[in-house]
């Protein structure tokens, strides 16, 4: 298996921002890749809503299986929101191990409380002391037995106690062994300080469909400004909702699936060669289907 630890180590020190974006299953993954992107994040809402539950209800055992399976199909760097850490130190331990074990790049552990609660998908965030999280993040550190694993520490701190509080939080992050520091600007001003106050590589999610009115900046302004890796948590998500919701409600409402039979065929097509059937055909030809 490629070192995905490593490569994504190599993006990150090139100093380029990392465009990142957010997928649910292999499938996504690999549209995401033949895109040109050079790694993808599976992020727990994407997750939760292809699986229809919430973020919080996720289990360890549902992320680090579909996480699997999509680094199989990828073979890019896949970094995995791991939410809390699914509990304490301890539990943060495993969850490391678990991650590594499945070939993912790294994971995401953030500064809430465990079990998280459903409220955060409404915005209201409940953090845990900075102490607390500084022992998830050493536990995390003490937990991965390949160094390059990158362990990326979230703090919703900056919408609960403030820009001030949530650089704090992210130093002492920083010196507990978190590689990344992803934060939640509430405004541009914030947006474009936290970089430079923040003595690591920083990541920013554009939150597409955000009820909080964060900002969207592209991802050249937020290059400009000095972030390592932007993700895009809900694009794919939405984009797919609409897609089938649309076409579906059209068969419902005509009795016809499609007035464009070539271009269905087309992207059956396209799709059953991302699936690299080509390959089973001439395994079972040689075999199976041997006349």
């Amino acid at each position: 298996m490629p070192q995905h630890t490593r490569t994504l180590r190599t993006l990150i020190a090139s100093g380029d921002t990392i465009a990142c974006p957010i997928i649910y299953n292999p499938l996504t993954g690999v549209i995401a890749k033949n895109a040109g992107f050079d790694m993808v994040g599976v992020g727990g809402y994407a997750l939760g809503a292809n699986l229809m539950t919430a973020e919080p209800l996720l289990t360890l055992t549902e992320c680090v299986e579909h996480a699997r399976r999509i680094v199989m199909a990828t073979e890019l760097p896949v970094v995995v929101d791991a939410g809390a850490g699914f509990g304490s130190p301890v539990h943060v331990q495993r969850t490391v191990r678990e991650f590594e074990s499945a070939g993912v790049a790294g994971i995401n552990l953030e500064d809430q409380v465990y079990p998280k609660r459903v409220h955060y998908h409404r915005g209201i965030e409940h953090v845990v002391p900075l102490e607390e999280m500084v022992e998830r993040i050493q536990a995390a550190v003490e937990a991965r037995r390949d160094e390059d694993f990158v362990l990326v520490a979230r703090t919703d701190a900056m919408a609960t106690d403030g820009y001030d509080e949530a650089i704090r939080r992210a130093l002492a992050y920083v010196e507990a062994g978190a590689d990344l520091i992803y934060a939640w600007p509430n405004n541009d001003d914030e947006a474009r300080r936290a970089p430079r106050d923040i003595p690591a590589p920083t990541v920013y999610g554009v939150s597409e469909g955000n009820r909080l009115g964060r900002p969207r900046p592209s991802t050249a302004d937020l290059a400009d400004m000095g972030y390592a890796i932007v993700r895009n948590p809900h694009l794919a998500t939405l984009t797919q909702y609409r897609s089938v919701q649309q076409a579906l409600h059209d068969w419902r409402r005509t009795g016809l699936t499609s007035d464009e039979p070539e271009e269905m065929t087309r992207i059956r097509k396209e799709i059953e060669d991302v699936m690299d059937l080509d390959r089973h055909y001439e395994l079972e030809s040689r075999t199976v289907e041997k006349p």
